[in-house]
C-alpha cells in the first residue's frame, strides 16, 4: 500500500466517475479470464437480451443480481467469466424492419427473402445493440471479449448441428397440430409469446339438433361452431347415454355431427357436452385424434372466415355478430351472458388475440428430455432457489407438451431441411452441401428464438467444437433470472444442455449447478408496472439522476428469493445518501490519517471500541458469506447497511473521534491514536470490499484512494475464498468487547431519549454528572459518553433537574439552562394531538366486525401493537407537560400561569 493521499472532492459525483471507471475496467482486462489459470472456474452466462431491445427495470434487477455474484468470486479468486450476448429476437426484429420499409411503401415480398434478410442485418448493425452501452453504464462486469449472438455463424453450426441430432435421434418431427397462431404476425408463437389476460366478451348457450336428439353447449368464440365435428359428452352421463354414437344437426351448416363420450369431459361443468372443433381449439384437437374426428379449418391465417357460405370472407370478429344473429333468428340461442370475462391470449408482440389453429409444423418430442431435466433437480445435480420454486419446475417439466419449433418468418435460423421432386426430405448437418439437381427446396420456415436461447449455455462456449472455453466454464455455475421464465427458458436449457452434453457424464452435462430465480419488479405499493398505470420506471433516468450505484442498491435491496421487488424514486434517493455516507465516512478517515494497514496491533493494545467494530466485522463478513451462498440479496444489502450507517458512522466514528482529533483522556499516548488510526483504515478497506459487489463505482473511487491499491475490482475478499487462494488475515470474535460498547450504547441511547423528552437540542451542551460509573465496565469511557452526549462538567450551583439510571451509571443532568419552554410546550402538545388521532384511527378499524373478521391475522395483530403504542405515548407526552415549568396545561400559548416573565421564572 502506499502512504500517498488522494484528495477526495467535498460530494461524490456518479456522472465524473462511472464512465471513467469502467473503460479504466475494460481496458486492464480484468474482465477478461484465462482458460488457462489453474484457479477454479466460475460461469454465469447473460439471458440474452432481445437486439431491439433497451434496458429496462426487469434486465436492471438481473444484471445487477449477476454482477454481485460475479464480482464477488472474482475476488474470492475464481476464475471468472461473466459472458454476454443478445438473442436475434425473431418476431421482434423483423416487425421493427418492416415497420421501416411500410414507412417507405414497401414490404418485405417486395424485397424478396434474400435481400430482406440482409437488410435486418444492416438494421442490427446500425441500430441493433443498444442495450450493450447501456449495460456498461449500470456496471456490468461482462467479458466484451466474447461476447456473442445467437445467429453468429458459430452459434448458427451449433443449431444446425442439434437440429441433425435431434432428427436423426427421432427427436424432431413434422405434423399437423394446433399451435397459437397470430393473424398479424403471420407465424407460430410459443407459449411464453402469448400473454393472457382477462378480457370481456360473451357466454353463449346454442341448441344443436332437435326434438329429443337436441343437446345445448356454451361457447365464446360463437364463430368457430362453423368447424364443429362433434359433440363430447361424459361416458358415464346418464342425460346423454341415448346420444352417444348417434348424430345431430349442426346449425347454420346443414352438416350433421356425431355425439361421442369421452372421460375428459366434466359432467359437472356448464352443460355437461362440449362442441368440439379440432382445427381451432387444443382441447378439441386432442377430444378429435381420439374419436378419429376430422378437422375442418373454417379460417384462413389472417383470421379470414374461409368456410362456404354467407360468412366466406368475413373477419372473425365480423363473423362473430353475423354468426350469433343468425342463430338468434334460428331460434338456436339459448341464453347470452355478456359480459362475461374470460382468459384471452395475445401476441406479446403486436397485441393481436391469439387464434388455436391446425397447422403443418416441426416439434421436437419432449418426453425423454423433459425426464432426464426432472431428474436432474430431483437427484440434486441442479438446484433451485428458492428450493419451493422447484414444485413449478417438475409441474412443468412433467407434463410437458411437445414443442412447436417452426415460425413463418424469413429472419432467424431456417430450418435445415430439403423436399425433393419425388417427396424425399433431407436434413442436412452445418457440413454438408444441399441436394444437387432440379426440384428441391429448403423448408421455409426458421426456428423459434427460444430454440437458440435454449443452446446457450454450451454454444457461447464453442459446442459443438471441444474447445478449452468449453472444458473450462461449462456447466456454468448459476443462472439468475425472473420465476416467470422458469418454465420456458430454463427448462428448454436443461433439455438441450443435457442431451448435447451427455458425453460429460451425468454430472457435468447439466447446463448449470444452480438456478437462482427472482420476481418481477413492482412499484412501492406492491402493483405490477405498467404504462397505463403511469408507474414504470426508466432505470437509466435513475442512473443519470441517482447514480448506477443507488439505483443497483436499490433493486438489490428488495431482491430475495422467489419474490418480486418492490421500488420507488424515495428509496433510490435514500440508496444515494447511503454512497454520499460512505464518501463522507472515507473523506473523515483521510483527513484524520487513517491507515488502510493489516498489520493490527495487538488486540490487548486496542482501545475497547476498535476492538469492538474488528469484532463486529468479523461477524458481518461470515454473515454476508452464507447470505451470498443463499442468493439473500436483500439481507446481504441490509446487513451492510446497518453495519455500515449505524455502527461504524454513526457509533465507531463519534467514538473515534476523540481520540482522533487529540481529545484523549489523560493518561492515553499518541501509540492508541496511531493503533485507531490502523482500525479505521483497516474497517474502511474491508467494508468497502464487501460492498463493492453492488457498490462498484463508488467503492473503487473510495477504496484506491483510500489504499492506494490498484483497483477493488481485483482486490482480495475479506471473507471466504477459492481452494488454494490466500485470503486476508482473519478478524476474531471478541464477545467481551462486544459486551462493553453494547452497554455503553443502551446507556447513551436512554440518555438521548431523555433529553429528548425534555426538548433539548441535539447538539446542546448541558451540564452533568455521571456517578457509579467507575464501578462499571464503562469506567474508561466516560469522555466518549460526555462527547456522545454532549454533557459538560458542572460549574457551581450545579442543579440537576432530572436523571437517568441505566447499565448501573446514574446521569444526573440541569436540563432548565437552555430550555425553551413555550415551543417544547407547543411541539408537545402537537405530538399530543397525533397520538390521540393514532388512537381514534385504530379505535375505529378495530371497532369493526368486517375489518376483524376479514383482514389478515397480522394486519390486525399490528393495529393492536399501533393502538397500545399510542396510547403509551398520550400516558407519556401528558406527563411531559405536566413535568413543564410553569403549570401542567395542554394547550400551550403563554397564559399568566405558563408564560414566561423577564426572569424566565415561574412564580410561587
Amino acid at each position: 500500500m502506499t502512504s500517498e493521499r488522494v484528495q477526495l472532492p467535498a460530494q461524490y459525483s456518479p456522472g465524473e466517475v462511472e464512465s471513467r471507471r469502467y473503460a479504466a475496467w475494460e481496458a486492464a482486462g480484468y474482465f477478461t479470464p484465462d482458460p488457462a489459470n489453474p484457479a477454479p472456474a466460475f460461469t454465469i452466462v447473460i439471458p440474452p437480451p432481445n437486439v431491439t431491445g433497451s434496458l429496462h427495470i426487469g434486465h436492471a434487477l438481473d444484471h445487477t443480481l449477476i454482477d454481485a455474484l460475479v464480482r464477488r468470486r472474482r475476488m474470492q479468486g475464481f476464475k471468472t467469466l461473466w459472458l454476454p450476448g443478445m438473442d436475434h429476437a425473431g418476431i421482434a426484429t423483423q416487425n421493427v424492419v418492416e415497420r421501416e420499409l411500410a414507412r417507405d411503401g414497401l414490404s418485405r415480398h417486395d424485397l424478396g427473402r434474400e435481400a430482406f434478410v440482409e437488410r435486418v442485418w444492416q438494421w442490427k448493425t446500425e441500430s441493433g445493440g443498444r442495450i450493450l452501452g447501456q449495460m456498461r453504464r449500470l456496471g456490468d462486469s461482462v467479458d466484451w471479449t466474447r461476447e456473442r449472438f445467437t445467429m453468429d455463424a458459430g452459434l448458427s453450426r451449433a443449431v444446425q448441428t442439434i437440429f441433425k441430432r435431434l432428427y436423426s435421434d427421432g427427436l424432431i418431427y413434422r405434423a399437423q397440430r394446433i399451435i397459437n397462431w397470430c393473424p398479424r404476425c403471420l407465424t407460430a408463437l410459443s407459449d411464453i409469446e402469448v400473454e393472457h389476460t382477462d378480457d370481456e366478451g360473451e357466454l353463449v348457450s346454442i341448441r344443436y339438433g332437435e326434438g329429443d336428439d337436441q343437446i345445448v353447449v356454451a361457447t365464446t368464440r360463437v364463430e368457430t361452431m362453423l368447424g364443429d365435428t362433434g359433440v363430447a359428452v361424459h361416458p358415464d352421463d346418464p342425460r346423454y347415454t341415448h346420444l352417444v354414437g348417434r348424430e345431430i344437426e349442426l346449425p347454420l351448416t346443414g352438416r350433421r355431427i356425431p355425439v361421442v363420450a369421452d372421460p375428459h369431459v366434466d359432467p359437472e361443468f356448464g352443460t355437461g357436452a362440449v362442441k368440439v372443433t379440432p382445427a381451432h381449439d387444443p382441447n378439441d384437437f386432442e377430444i378429435g385424434r381420439r374419436h378419429d374426428l376430422p378437422g375442418v379449418v373454417i379460417m384462413d391465417e389472417r383470421g379470414v372466415i374461409t368456410a362456404p357460405g354467407p360468412f366466406q370472407d368475413l373477419d372473425r370478429f365480423e363473423a362473430r355478430p353475423a354468426v350469433l344473429a343468425a342463430l338468434r333468428a334460428d331460434g338456436r340461442i339459448v341464453s347470452e351472458r355478456r359480459p362475461y370475462l374470460h382468459a384471452v391470449g395475445h401476441c406479446s408482440r403486436c397485441g393481436t388475440t391469439v387464434e388455436p389453429r391446425l397447422s403443418l409444423q416441426w416439434f421436437v418430442k419432449v418426453a425423454p428430455l423433459a425426464k432426464a431435466a426432472g431428474d436432474a433437480v430431483r437427484d440434486g445435480r441442479v438446484r433451485i432457489y428458492p428450493q419451493e420454486m422447484a414444485a413449478r419446475y417438475f409441474d412443468w417439466v412433467d407434463d410437458m407438451h411437445d414443442w412447436c419449433i417452426s415460425r413463418q418468418l424469413w429472419w432467424g435460423h431456417r430450418i435445415p431441411v430439403w423436399y425433393g421432386p419425388e417427396g424425399q426430405v433431407v436434413c442436412l448437418g452445418p457440413d454438408e452441401d444441399p441436394p444437387v439437381g432440379d426440384g428441391w427446396e429448403q423448408d421455409v420456415d426458421v426456428l423459434d428464438t427460444w430454440f437458440s436461447s435454449a443452446l446457450w449455455p454450451f454454444s457461447t462456449l464453442g459446442w459443438p467444437e471441444d474447445t478449452a472455453d468449453l472444458r473450462t466454464f461449462y456447466p456454468t455455475s448459476v443462472l439468475v433470472t425472473g420465476y416467470d421464465i422458469l418454465f420456458f427458458w430454463v427448462a428448454r436449457m436443461m433439455l438441450f444442455g443435457l442431451y448435447a452434453m451427455a458425453a460429460a457424464g451425468p454430472d457435468d452435462s447439466v447446463p448449470f449447478r444452480q438456478v437462482a430465480l427472482h420476481g418481477l419488479v413492482r412499484d412501492q405499493f406492491g402493483k405490477k408496472m405498467s404504462k397505463t398505470r403511469g408507474n414504470t420506471v426508466d432505470p437509466l433516468d435513475w442512473i443519470d439522476r441517482f447514480g448506477a450505484d443507488a439505483t443497483r442498491f436499490t433493486l438489490a435491496r428488495g431482491a430475495t428469493p422467489g419474490g418480486d421487488v418492490a421500488v420507488s424514486e424515495e428509496w433510490v434517493a435514500g440508496s444515494r445518501n447511503f454512497c454520499n455516507k460512505l464518501w463522507n465516512a472515507v473523506r473523515f478517515a483521510l483527513l484524520n490519517g487513517a491507515i488502510a494497514s493489516h498489520a493490527l496491533a495487538p488486540a490487548r493494545e486496542l482501545a475497547t471500541a476498535d476492538r469492538w467494530v474488528l469484532s463486529r466485522l468479523a461477524e458481518v463478513t461470515a454473515e454476508v458469506d452464507e447470505l451470498y451462498e443463499q442468493f439473500e440479496f436483500a439481507k446481504i444489502c441490509e446487513t451492510l447497511y446497518h453495519f455500515a450507517w449505524d455502527e461504524f458512522c454513526d457509533w465507531y466514528l463519534e467514538l473515534a473521534k476523540p481520540v482522533l482529533t487529540n481529545t484523549v483522556p489523560a493518561g492515553q499516548d499518541q501509540t492508541v491514536a496511531d493503533a485507531t488510526r490502523r482500525v479505521l483504515g483497516v474497517v474502511l478497506d474491508r467494508l468497502l470490499r464487501l460492498l463493492h459487489p453492488v457498490l462498484p463505482f463508488v467503492t473503487e473511487e473510495l477504496w484506491t484512494a483510500l489504499t492506494g491499491g490498484e483497483s477493488v475490482v481485483i482486490a482480495r475478499w475479506p471473507g471466504a475464498t477459492a481452494d488454494g487462494v490466500p485470503g486476508l488475515p482473519r478478524l476474531s470474535v471478541d464477545t467481551a468487547a462486544e459486551a462493553e460498547i453494547s452497554s455503553l450504547m443502551r446507556l447513551v441511547t436512554e440518555v438521548r431519549r431523555f433529553r429528548s423528552d425534555q426538548g433539548l437540542r441535539p447538539g446542546q451542551q448541558v451540564p452533568a454528572v455521571l456517578t457509579g460509573i467507575g464501578a462499571t465496565p464503562l469506567a474508561g469511557h466516560e469522555a466518549q459518553i460526555r462527547s456522545l452526549l454532549r454533557l459538560v462538567e458542572p460549574g457551581q450551583g450545579f442543579m440537576p433537574t432530572g436523571s437517568v439510571q441505566a447499565e448501573g451509571v446514574v446521569v444526573e443532568l440541569d436540563t432548565a439552562a437552555g430550555l425553551d419552554v413555550d415551543a417544547e410546550r407547543k411541539r408537545l402538545t402537537k405530538d399530543l394531538a397525533t397520538a390521540r388521532a393514532d388512537i381514534e384511527a385504530a379505535e375505529r378499524k378495530l371497532a369493526s366486525p368486517s375489518f376483524v373478521e376479514r383482514a389478515p391475522a397480522e394486519i390486525v395483530a399490528k393495529n393492536r401493537e399501533r393502538l397500545a403504542a399510542a396510547q403509551a405515548e398520550v400516558l407519556r407526552l401528558t406527563d411531559r407537560l405536566a413535568a413543564l415549568p410553569g403549570g401542567t396545561g395542554e394547550t400551550g400559548g403563554t397564559s399568566e400561569t405558563g408564560g414566561t416573565s423577564e426572569t424566565g421564572g415561574t412564580g410561587e
